[in-house]
Order: C-alpha cells, then structure tokens, then sequence
C-alpha cells in the first residue's frame, strides 16, 4: 500500500485502511524479534477564522497525520514515529523503534496493558459530528458575536477579536495483545474577548462556547452578548483590604480545582511522591458531602472515550464519596511503578463531575451568592502559582467584593492563597449552576475562608 493510497479523509473510508497499516507495523515488529508491540495512526484537519473589528484577521487550515509505534525487546523500550504512510517509510520506522528498544536500559514496568484489561467490544459514544463550514461563513459567525458584544454598550471601545475553531479526526491503535480499535471525533468553538473603556481604564473579559456537535454550541450573538456583559462588569474594578475571607470560586474557575485534583492524584505524581496526597488512598480527603463521578460513556460528551491511551477500557466510577478518595488516575506504566492496576486513564479523565450531596435546586448562582454573605467572588485567576507537593496555592485573582448576599463592586490586583488541602476540606457549598469545561463540570464552590493580599 503506498502513501498515495491514503488520502486526508473521508473518516469512514481510512479507518479500514489505518487498521491494515497498524497490522502491518506490529507484524513487521514481531518478524524483527519484538516481544511486543503498539502502533497508533491517526489523521486530523481542522479549521481556524479569527476577525476583528468586523473585517478577517487569520484563517487557518490545518491537517495532520502520524502514525506512532512503541516496540518492546522485553522490559526495554523503544519508540519512533512518522508522517510518511508508505510501506518503505512503515518498515524504517519500525526498525528505528527496534533498535532503539534493543539499546535502552530495561525497565520492570515497561510493558503492554495484560489482554484481560483491553477493550476489546466497546460502545459507539457519538463522538463525531462534522461541520461543513466554508471560511467565509465562519467569518460571519464570528462577525455576528463580535458585533453582538459591541452593540451591548458604547463602553465597549474594542475586542481582542472573536474566532470560529472547527476541528475533526480519527485514529486507530493496535497493540500485539489482541487490541485493534479506534474512532472518529470532533470539536468547535466561538469565542469572543471584548474591551471595555480607555486608556488606563480598560478591562477585557472573554466567553466562549464549545461542543463536539456545532448545532449545541450557543448563538455566536448570544456568546458575544454575554462576553460584553462580563467586561462591562469589570470597570469598577478596585483592591480590596488584605485579609481571610469566604471565596467563591465562579462555576468555570470551579472545574480548575478539580484539574488540581486530578494533578494530584495522577499516577506520574503519586509513584515519583511529587504530590500533597500521596498515600491518600482510602482517606478522607474533601468535605463529607462531596462526591465526584467519572464517567466515560456519556454519549457526545468532550470527556468520553470507549478505552484509554493503551486500549484499555474505561469504566464508570465513584472517584471520591462523602469526601474519602476511592481512586486514582494511573497508566499501565503507573499502575506498575505503584504496584497497582491500571485504571483506564493513560491520557487523563473522562467526564469528572463534582457535587454535594447539599445542593438544592435554589443554590443557583445568585443563591450561592447569598450563602457566602460577604466575601471574594473570583471570576479570573492568573499565573501557575500551585506546589503540588506541598498543595500551597496561590494565584493571582479577578473577581467581586460581596457584601450580603450581593455584587458591589469588582476586585482587581490581589492574590488568593490558601492550602489545596485545606481547600478541599472547607468545601462549604457547591451550587446548580452546573458548568462543563473540557471534561470536567461543576457548580460554583464555596470555600469557608482563604487569605486575599490586597492593599
């Protein structure tokens, strides 16, 4: 089969034709003596369209392609890759992660997933829906929530500009075991930044909606709208007195805490002991009424996936119940280095949801504002600034002073800080205004207290 052969799409045709590429990889890496063996290929393409100020700033059209190939001369490793499809370039490729294989120092827990954990009938969960949208109607759209977010207000003088991202692929992994699977998938997103005031008096604020189906997204004028409302929300920003206040982390700034427990409680972390809760297995380690589902198959979710990284399948599960964490997030190589199995989540989560088991349908935005009384809303964080080794947490912050139960004004040039373990034991509430980034959702969350540098 030569590269010609394999054209950039259709998904439906080329998946059959990846399935015949990956057997020939692992079949030649098995005549050169491997013990083992894992081949992924996979295409992409994807569309980008920037504007400002009504008229087209960037347009980008992406396509990707590579197949990867790991070989294993026992517990020694060796891995190469390539853009070239054709059969003389398959079998370089092949013989280069050969020899590296044979010359790399061994490692006890390098190795394929066992046949008992691979995936070997899975659901189809939905995860491809393509946009046919031309450059030029993605423009409009992106025109459409600009212009939407300038109309709002004369305050709003400019936009850092509003863009249209469409995004598709497929892939196929095989492995020597057994395994042979793969899948199309998609993605899209508008955003929009405006820019209120002028001079030293400007704010910028963002929004954006994003779905891997684009009939799900929101209206781009309607992105654009609220985008507006939130920078125009910023103009009374000021600092604030340094002090230990109530914090109310804002449903999408939310979704981060769970990414830091995620981080913390991820394999590569755990077995180096770079992590505030190694050896958290068990215990109690959040509030009591917070639990935190992952679930893999939700059908059309960003987070889902039939089997992981390795072509292990993935499972639904209770990661933390009344607060004692019940998992971990670990790779076959992980799950070695610790002495444990792998938990399906070579290449991270899957649809993570945290909640209380005191949220009410009323605990809505408003309503958590309520709860907190008089406190530090925080709408934008800055910076890197966590340790997860010691779980110290401190970042710049955006946000609003709160003063019972209401807005009054908004906060500009402080820091929060506080202790990630702290923090996750002084959950005080979570809210139903439920929000999904990426593959994590949650509602607002309310800490009881945190130290806040200002003036």
């Amino acid at each position: 089969m030569t590269e010609q052969s394999i054209s950039y799409l259709p998904i439906s045709e080329n998946q059959s034709r990846f399935r015949e590429l990956v057997n020939d990889a692992l079949n030649h890496a098995k005549a050169l003596g491997a013990s083992d063996a894992a081949a992924e290929i996979s295409e992409s393409r994807g569309l980008s369209v920037s504007v400002r100020n009504k008229d087209i700033e960037t347009v980008e059209q992406t396509r990707d392609r590579s197949l990867d190939l790991t070989v294993f001369a026992g517990t020694r490793r060796g891995s190469a890759s390539t853009s070239d499809f054709s059969a003389q370039a398959l079998r370089e490729t092949v013989e280069a992660a050969w020899h590296i294989a044979r010359y790399t120092a061994a490692d006890p827990a390098a190795g394929l997933p066992e046949a008992d954990q691979l995936a070997h009938d899975y659901p189809d969960l939905k995860l491809h829906h393509p946009w046919d949208i031309s450059a030029e109607d993605a423009a409009a759209l992106a025109i459409k929530a600009e212009t939407a977010a300038r109309d709002i207000s004369p305050l709003i003088t400019n936009t850092d500009g509003a863009s249209v991202d469409t995004y598709e692929g497929h892939f196929v992994l095989g492995n020597s075991r057994g395994f042979m699977g793969g899948y199309p998938y998609s993605r899209h997103s508008i955003s929009v930044a405006p820019i209120a005031g002028r001079g030293v008096n400007m704010q910028r604020d963002y929004w954006y909606t994003s779905a891997r189906d684009a009939s799900d997204m929101s209206d781009p004028a309607a992105v654009g709208r609220y985008a507006a409302e939130r920078t125009l929300s910023r103009m009374s920003a000021r600092r604030i007195k340094t002090g230990r206040f109530p914090v109310l982390f804002e449903a999408p700034l939310a979704v981060g805490l769970l990414g830091a427990l995620v981080q913390a409680t991820s394999g590569g972390a755990l077995y180096r002991k770079a992590s505030f809760l190694v050896d958290s297995l068990g215990k109690q380690i959040m509030s009591d009424h917070i639990d935190i589902s992952e679930n893999p198959h939700i059908s059309g979710a960003m987070g889902s996936s039939p089997f992981d990284n390795e072509g292990v399948r993935t499972q639904a599960r209770e990661l933390v119940a009344a607060g004692v964490l019940n998992g971990y997030f670990l790779s076959t190589y992980t799950a070695r280095k610790l002495g444990m199995q792998t938990t399906g989540n070579a290449g991270g989560s899957h649809n993570l949801h945290l909640g209380s088991r005191l949220t009410r349908a009323q605990d809505d935005f408003p309503g958590m504002l309520k709860k907190m009384g008089t406190g530090f809303l925080v709408t934008e964080l800055i910076g890197q600034g966590v340790n997860y080794v010691s779980g110290d947490y401190s970042r710049g912050a955006f946000g609003y002073w709160v003063e019972n139960g209401e807005i009054r004004h908004a906060v500009q040039e402080v820091t929060i800080a506080g202790n990630l373990a702290d923090m996750f034991r002084q959950i005080v509430a979570v809210g139903s205004d439920v929000i999904t980034r990426g593959s994590k959702s949650s509602g607002s969350i309310l800490i009881e207290q945190m130290s806040i540098a200002g003036q």
